[in-house]
């Protein structure tokens, strides 16, 4: 019976949540995913929602598609200066907390939560808490 819920729900949760988790990024995605999930299939589907949210809004990223060329123009625009990292920039790199500096994003974008900042030549969005990549722009 266990299997059979289970089951269902990672169904119904795979196929509601792929459109409405894609522009949210992995901790909207996963907020939606559960609650969706709780509602269709109580604990375990909130379970199942969550982790189908979180991957499904972790490749769409943070930023809408649409905006992501618009953000890239602006930060070429504001000239920001590069910093230079010894290893790959991408999602998941933490920065360091000195010798980086970290720009707001305009609210515009809809992502007051982050900062984003120039690291070998490439637009990132990063966490201020945690200094970890969240989105490279391209």
């Amino acid at each position: 019976m266990i299997h059979r819920v289970v089951g269902t729900a990672a169904i119904a949760v795979a196929l509601m949540l792929p459109v409405s988790a894609m522009a949210q990024g992995v901790p909207g995605g996963m907020e939606r995913g559960a609650r969706e999930g709780a509602r269709s299939a109580g604990p375990v589907g909130a379970v199942v929602g969550g982790t189908v949210g979180a991957v499904v809004g972790g490749v769409a990223g943070v930023l809408g598609v649409e905006q992501r060329p618009r953000f890239h123009r602006y930060v070429v625009e504001q000239h920001r200066p590069s910093y230079h990292y010894r290893e790959p920039v991408r999602v998941g790199v933490v920065l360091p907390e000195s010798g980086v500096t970290y720009y707001e994003v305009p609210a515009e974008y809809g992502v007051p939560q982050y900062r984003y900042t120039v690291v070998n030549d490439q637009t990132v969005l990063v966490d201020p808490r945690t200094h970890r990549v969240v989105e490279v722009i391209d």
